[in-house]
């Protein structure tokens, strides 16, 4: 696969995870929910973009050039010193079809995570370049969106942390 097939590719994922943040945005009711999809769905349009103007950059000088892409979601070493401080971004309340946006997002973050790991891998350093910087972005979604689900269906885990242990 070539650079330029990766990044039209790329854009494909993004559209779709963004597509996926901007449906369950207007699926929930509460404010807090809402703050967390727009916040990923912004981050999501942020790639796009910037997939966008790096295209054009390929298209117009056959090079790109590594630019610092930047995320609102913050590392996961950022949440993990964070996580015995706060408790969960979301309401109580947040199940039904909230949980079965988190849960197709999550899919959708892991699939999209696997196709840039597979960019780094493959695509000479140029383009690996890239990608390596989408993919730690996306490996930080999962994790945010993980978090999120995890605190949701009590399973024990918060942010792959054991709460608790039924013995």
């Amino acid at each position: 696969m070539t650079i330029e097939e990766a990044m039209k590719t790329a854009l494909e994922y993004e559209v779709r995870i963004r597509d996926i943040y901007r449906e369950a945005t207007a699926a929930v009711d509460d404010e807090v929910g809402k703050r967390i999809f727009e916040a990923l769905c912004k981050d999501e349009q942020n790639h796009i973009d910037y997939l966008h103007y790096k295209l054009k950059q390929l298209q117009d000088t056959g090079k790109i050039i590594a630019e610092r892409l930047e995320s609102a979601i913050p590392s996961a070493e950022s949440v993990n010193r964070e996580a015995e401080k706060v408790k969960s971004l979301v309401a109580k309340d947040f199940l039904g079809i909230k949980r079965q946006m988190l849960s197709k997002a999550l899919k959708m973050e892991i699939e999209t995570s696997d196709f840039y790991q597979k960019m780094v891998n493959e695509l000479p350093d140029e383009g690996r370049a890239l990608f390596e910087r989408f993919l730690e972005i996306e490996n930080n979604h999962i994790k945010a969106v993980q978090f999120e689900l995890d605190y949701l269906s009590k399973t024990g885990y918060w942010f792959d942390i054991k709460e608790f242990d039924m013995e």
